[in-house]
This record gives structure tokens, C-alpha cells and sequence, in this order.
């Protein structure tokens, strides 16, 4: 199912530049599950190996690249990430809880993020831009109890950041071998597969282990 969009995204990357990776990392904040891994490595390792990512026509490359492409990352994150949580503000919890499934939002996994929001509060919110999850749906909680959008920014643009910032690492260490590769789809699709392993294991860590306990209490 990812292939096509992989396909698609390595196709376009080098047109659509930054402008791109903020416009898909901001929906990926949103509902629609869209994987920040297949967006940042691609992009670092072009930042990296060549000049032909740009940023509004002027080409990036090296470390001051890498930075433009983190920056571009955690902006896009965060405005995604407020269209959530001012949906949810305005909205209301009775209108997401009723209506939400119909947006891939069941009432379980709201009651999931308000119990992630309600242990770690601000701090939550830093740590949820790293988990799987979690991290599409934090905005909701933080809207729904009007917690302050500059505080609820700053959170979301350190930890959009410091993930965008590990993507970017990944991307320039595969750089190399992706150079050689003879299918940049089928390589991306295995780093995908092995993120996605990896996040697994931390959400389980991090996030299930706390929602049983929450039921337990």
C-alpha cells in the first residue's frame, strides 16, 4: 500500500523541495496516517549527497541544509498539529467523541490520548511527537482542555524537532548505501518495516503499559 506513495515522494521530492516535506509532515500530524519516516530520511539524504532539495528555489545542502529540513519538519508538524488541537478546542469533546470515528478517530483512542495527556500533561506532549499513536492524536486532549497554545507549541515544535532531527540522521547514515541501492523504494520500505518494529516496541513500553495501569486504577 506504501509503495505507490514512496513512488510518488522520491518522484517529486526534488520539485517540490522543503515546501513538500513541511506540507506532508503537517498531514501527518493530522489523522490521515501518513509515516514521518518515509518523508525526512529521503529528503536528508538528498540534502546531504547533492543540492538538488531546495528551499524556495535556492538550493540546500550540508549541515545548514539538514537544519532547514529539520526546521521545515517541525514547522509542518506543528501546524498539523494545531488544526488538531483547535478542532478539538472548538469542537469539543461531545462533538470529536460522536463524530470521530467517522475520521479514524474511535471514542477508545481519544479516551487513550486524554489519559496520556492527564499523566504527563505539558511534558506529554514533548514525548507523544516521538511515539507512535500517540502522536497523531494529542492535539485532541490538549484542545479539549483548552492547555495553552504557546505552551502546547513550544512542546510540539521541541519534540516535531528532535524527531525530525533523528529522521535526518537516519537519512544521511543510509546515505551511502542508498546511492548504491538498485531500488530506493524497496530500501525505504525495509527501513519503514524496521521503524516501525522499533516504535512498536516503545509504544508498548511507553504508552500501553500506562494506559493498562490506568485501567487498573
Amino acid at each position: 500500500m506504501l509503495k505507490p506513495l514512496i513512488d510518488w515522494y522520491l518522484a517529486t521530492l526534488e520539485s517540490g523541495g522543503l515546501t513538500l516535506v513541511a506540507l506532508l509532515m503537517a498531514i501527518e500530524s493530522s489523522i490521515v496516517p501518513l509515516p514521518s519516516e518515509v518523508v525526512i530520511p529521503p529528503a536528508a539524504h538528498l540534502v546531504w549527497t547533492s543540492t538538488r532539495l531546495t528551499l524556495f528555489g535556492t538550493p540546500v545542502q550540508g549541515w545548514s541544509g539538514l537544519l532547514a529540513l529539520v526546521l521545515a519538519g517541525a514547522l509542518g508538524s506543528w501546524l498539523g498539529a494545531s488544526v488538531m488541537y483547535w478542532t478539538a478546542r472548538l469542537g469539543g469533546r461531545p462533538l470529536i467523541m460522536r463524530y470521530g470515528r467517522y475520521a479514524l478517530l474511535p471514542p477508545a483512542k481519544v479516551e487513550a490520548a486524554e489519559r496520556w495527556a492527564a499523566s504527563f500533561g505539558p511534558l506529554g506532549v514533548f514525548v507523544s511527537r516521538l511515539l507512535p499513536v500517540v502522536r497523531h492524536l494529542i492535539g485532541i486532549p490538549a484542545g479539549i482542555v483548552r492547555m495553552n497554545f504557546l505552551t502546547y507549541s513550544i512542546y510540539t515544535l521541541l519534540g516535531s524537532a528532535a524527531w525530525s532531527a533523528a529522521l535526518c540522521a537516519v537519512g544521511v547514515r543510509l546515505g551511502a548505501d542508498l546511492s548504491q541501492a538498485k531500488d530506493l523504494t524497496q530500501t525505504w520500505s525495509l527501513w519503514l518495516g524496521g521503524s516501525a518494529l522499533v516504535m512498536g516496541v516503545l509504544y508498548c513500553l511507553f504508552v500501553h503499559r500506562q494506559m493498562r495501569r490506568h485501567r487498573r486504577d
